[in-house]
């Protein structure tokens, strides 16, 4: 090798290794290095743009979700169950989310009037059992008129689980005097107007007090609450209704069980009270008439084969015989009333 190609040699090499030791710095600086943690971030900050643009869109609806200590949620404006001491159902929803948590949020609203509360649209047995268990509640807010919200609620409870019939009735009782038109009680129920009518008739005919101790009683269609609301309007009906609720038969027994309890006692027909009946017997020992007494009527009765012709006597001195009652003290204030 002449002296030429030998400093040639020795000058690339050295240049070509210069022109290599960057890169490998480099790259070693990129997988590493401060470069790698930018990278990190940016990626982070693009996450969150997407999640930012997803709830401003939620925002844009006027709705987003959130977790929510159940404190801060109020009741509905309109309530549409009926609260049941015993209520199965309730009892394994409440262990589904014990176990598996809430899987579907509940609907709420910015209270109207109360500021950073929420009020309830639909979902008041999730938020009880979040209540019960001690932990937050999963809920969507949005933005919602009074109009809406009991379209919302009636529809959703429609959806998932059907009202009884007495909660459809009362709820259409109750937003009818909340102010609703019929057009909106119509569409909260999703029914006609014909149907409406009939709810709220039957509810105006039954207690409050007496519907909120039967129940929901999801068994008992239209047909049997139209007839409980027809029987009650019977004398002394209340009287028979009112010794039911007070068994321990009634308190220990559920929704469809007690309905079945008060519907039996206000569908007898009233029995008629015993009758007290008399004889009269004549001096020879015939009994001869029979005294009977029974709703408030007296009956006089003769057996015409032993005392011929005493009954039309006895008529007959009727105005003698009344004198005679008057001029008693118990005649004369029977007569003054």
């Amino acid at each position: 090798m002449s002296r030429k190609d030998a400093i040639n040699s020795l000058f690339l090499k050295k240049a070509a290794v210069s022109e290599k030791a960057p890169t490998e710095k480099t790259a070693g600086r990129v997988r590493t290095g401060a470069i790698s943690a930018m990278g990190s971030s940016l990626q982070e900050m693009a996450e969150g743009a997407k999640t930012a643009a997803r709830l401003q869109d939620q925002l844009a609806l006027g709705e987003i979700v959130v977790s929510l200590d159940p404190s801060m949620v109020d009741g509905s404006m309109i309530a549409d169950r009926l609260p049941t001491a015993v209520d199965p159902k309730f009892d394994q929803l409440k262990a589904s989310i014990s176990e598996n948590g809430q899987q579907v949020p509940i609907l709420v609203r910015p209270h109207p009037e109360k500021s950073g509360r929420y009020q309830i649209v639909y979902g008041r047995r999730r938020l009880r059992a979040a209540v019960d268990l001690g932990r937050e509640v999963s809920v969507i807010i949005r933005n919602l008129t009074d109009r809406e919200l009991v379209v919302a609620q009636g529809r959703e409870n429609l959806d998932r689980a059907d009202l009884s019939f007495i909660e459809k009735a009362l709820f259409a009782l109750r937003l009818e005097g909340a102010g609703f038109d019929r057009a909106t009680i119509t569409a909260a129920l999703s029914t006609d107007k014909s149907d409406v009518s009939r709810f709220i008739a039957v509810a105006r005919c039954i207690p409050d007090k007496l519907v909120t101790q039967i129940g929901p009683a999801w068994k008992a269609g239209r047909s049997r609450w139209v007839a409980l609301a027809e029987n009650l309007g019977k004398p002394k009906i209340m009287d028979a209704v009112e010794a039911v609720l007070e068994s321990e038969r009634f308190k220990v027994a559920d929704s469809d069980s007690r309905f079945a309890l008060i519907f039996e006692v206000a569908s007898k027909r009233p029995g008629k009270p015993p009758s007290k009946v008399r004889t009269w017997t004549t001096p020879m020992g015939k009994k001869a008439a029979r005294v009977q007494q029974e709703s408030g009527k007296t009956a006089l009765i003769f057996d015409e084969k032993l005392v011929p012709s005493f009954g039309e006597f006895i008529a007959d001195q009727l105005d003698r015989l009344y004198d005679q009652f008057l001029e008693t003290n118990g005649g004369g204030h029977a007569d003054r009333e």
